[in-house]
């Protein structure tokens, strides 16, 4: 797994240093939803039971590898979510 500047960056933060890199190896071998952006990046989501049943949000770089980004998105619904 490769990462960008920014994700190294950013997985630093308080809020965002928590995050384990098997749940975000995870949530790419395991989507249970996800969507190409216009600009070729993919959105993928995974509910992850030991961060309390939150869903960790990752951004791939158009490349399906590399990780732009990660976080617990709290809008996430499994049933609902509209692009």
């Amino acid at each position: 797994m490769k990462f960008t500047e920014y994700f190294v960056y950013t997985h630093q933060r308080p809020d965002r240093s928590g995050i384990r890199i098997e749940w975000i190896a995870y949530a790419i071998a395991n989507p249970i939803k996800e969507i190409v952006q216009r600009d070729g990046r993919i959105r993928c989501w995974a509910r992850i039971p030991d961060a309390g049943g939150k869903y960790l949000r990752v951004i791939l770089l158009e490349d399906g590898e590399t990780v732009h980004n990660a976080f617990f998105d709290r809008r996430f619904c499994e049933d609902a979510y509209e692009d």
